[in-house]
C-alpha cells in the first residue's frame, strides 16, 4: 500500500468526515452558539483524557505491533488478547468512576454541575466507545484500509445524525450527550465490518493477559497517557484563561477556529496514522525512514500550506457559511492558525518517527514542553493580542516543536 494509494482511499473517508463536520459545525453555531462551542471543546478534551485512561492508552501500541507482527498471526492474537483485556478493566472501572463522581466532572468541565447526567450517559457506553477505537487500530495495523475507512464512514455519518437531532431539539446538553454516545453507536458498524473479515473472529479481542505483549504496550501506554494528559489539558487551560480573561464568547470564536483547522487537516492527519505508523514501524533503516519522511514533505506538507492559504483567503465567506455572522470575530485568528498548523504538520511527519520506534523518553519530554509552552506563550501574549494570542502562540509553539524534533533525531541517528 503506497502512501499515494492510502490517501486516495483513505481521502474518502476523509471528505464525507469532512461535510459532515462542517456541517454539524453550522448547525451548533446556530443552536449552541459561540458560548455553547467553548463548552463542547471542553468535554470534547475531557472525552478524550477519559477514553484514554479507559482504553490502557494501548491503541497505538496495538496498530504498530500488529503491523510490525504482520506475518505472526499468533502474536497478533496476544497483542488483540492483552489489548481487549485491558481496555475491558480500564473502560468498567473509568465507568464506575465517571457515575460516582458526574457532578464534580461537569463543575470541573462544564462550570455546571447541573450537567452530570451527561458524564453519566458517557459512563454507559465507554465500553464500547473503548473497543471501537480498538477494532480501528486493528483494522489499521492490518492495512484494512477498505474497512477501515466503511468504519470510519460509518462514524461520520453517526456523528452528523445524533448531534443534529440532539442539538436541534435539546440544544447544548442534546449536543453534549451526543457526543458522548455517537462513537458508541460507531462500534456496532466497526465490529460488524472487522467480523466479515477472513482472519478475525471475536474470541482473538478478550482473553488472558499476555505478560511480555503487557510490557511491550506499556511503552505506548505511557506515551498516550502522556499525549492524552498534555494536550487537552492544555487546551482546557487556553479556553478557561481566554474565557476568564476575554470572556466566554472570546473562548468560543478559538474553539471555533481550531474545530475548523482540525476538519480541513483531516486529510493529512489521518494519512499520517494511516500509513505513516504502520509503514514507519516496518522500516528499520535510518536511510529508509528518511526516504519516506522525506516523500512526506513533497506530498503532505505543500497539501497543508495551500490549503491553508485557500481558507485564509475566504476566511469570512467561510465564517459565514460554516458558522454564523456571530461568530465574525474569530476572522483575526486565521492568519497564524494557517502558518501554525502547516508547521504543525512538518512537525508531525516527525513525531510519527518517535512513536513508531517507542521513542519514550524524546516523546514524553516533547509532548510536556510544548504543551507547556503553548499555555504559557498564550498567557504572556493575551495582555498584549488579545484573542490573537492564541494563535500566534499555536505558530510559534509549532516551529520549535518542529525545530526540536529534527535537531533530536538526527542526534539519535534515527533519520
Amino acid at each position: 500500500m503506497t502512501l499515494v494509494k492510502t490517501s486516495l482511499l483513505n481521502g474518502i473517508a476523509v471528505v464525507i468526515k469532512m461535510l459532515t463536520l462542517l456541517g454539524l459545525n453550522k448547525i451548533l453555531a446556530v443552536y449552541v452558539g459561540p458560548s455553547g462551542y467553548a463548552a463542547l471543546g471542553q468535554f470534547q478534551n475531557a472525552v478524550q483524557m477519559i477514553t484514554t485512561f479507559a482504553s490502557g492508552a494501548i491503541n497505538t501500541g496495538v496498530t504498530k505491533y500488529t503491523a510490525e507482527y504482520y506475518e505472526d498471526e499468533e502474536r497478533q492474537h496476544k497483542v488483540w488478547r492483552t489489548a481487549g483485556s485491558i481496555a475491558l478493566i480500564g473502560s468498567l472501572l473509568t465507568a464506575a468512576l465517571l457515575i460516582a463522581f458526574n457532578r464534580a466532572l461537569a463543575g470541573w468541565f462544564l462550570k455546571d454541575e447541573a450537567l452530570g447526567s451527561v458524564f453519566i450517559w458517557f459512563a454507559a457506553t465507554l465500553v464500547l466507545f473503548v473497543f471501537n477505537t480498538l477494532l480501528l487500530a486493528i483494522l489499521n495495523g492490518k492495512k484494512e484500509i477498505q474497512r477501515y475507512v466503511i468504519a470510519n464512514i460509518a462514524g461520520s455519518l453517526f456523528a452528523l445524525a445524533v448531534t443534529s437531532i440532539m442539538a436541534v431539539r435539546l440544544g447544548l446538553y442534546g449536543a453534549l450527550v451526543a457526543l458522548a454516545i455517537y462513537q458508541s453507536l460507531t462500534f456496532f458498524v466497526t465490529l460488524l465490518v472487522t467480523y466479515k473479515a477472513r482472519w478475525f473472529k471475536l474470541s482473538y479481542i478478550v482473553g488472558g493477559i499476555d505478560k511480555q505483549t503487557a510490557r511491550s504496550l506499556m511503552k505506548y501506554t505511557a506515551m498516550a497517557l502522556t499525549s492524552a494528559i498534555c494536550v487537552p489539558l492544555s487546551h482546557i487551560l487556553v479556553r478557561n484563561h481566554l474565557g476568564e480573561a476575554l470572556g466566554w464568547e472570546a473562548a468560543g470564536y478559538w474553539e471555533a477556529m481550531w474545530r475548523l483547522s482540525a476538519a480541513y487537516l483531516m486529510l493529512v492527519t489521518t494519512t499520517l496514522s494511516v500509513y505513516y505508523l504502520p509503514r514507519l514501524s516496518e522500516l528499520q533503516n535510518a536511510a529508509d525512514i528518511k526516504e519516506e519522511i522525506n516523500q512526506g514533505y513533497k506530498i503532505i506538507l505543500p497539501v497543508a500550506a495551500v490549503c491553508g492559504v485557500v481558507i485564509y483567503s475566504l476566511r469570512d465567506f467561510i465564517i459565514r457559511i460554516l458558522f454564523s455572522s456571530d461568530f465574525l470575530p474569530m476572522e483575526q485568528l486565521f492568519l497564524w492558525q494557517m502558518i501554525g498548523d502547516t508547521l504543525k504538520i512538518g512537525g508531525w511527519l516527525l513525531g510519527y518517527v518517535m512513536a513508531a520506534k517507542a521513542m519514550l523518553g524524546l516523546f514524553v519530554i516533547s509532548e510536556i514542553i510544548f504543551s507547556i509552552s503553548f499555555f504559557s506563550l498564550t498567557y504572556l501574549l493575551t495582555s498584549k493580542m488579545g484573542i490573537e494570542a492564541a494563535s500566534v502562540a499555536h505558530a510559534a509553539n509549532y516551529a520549535a516543536y518542529f525545530i526540536f524534533l529534527a535537531i533530536a533525531l538526527k542526534i539519535k541517528k534515527v533519520i
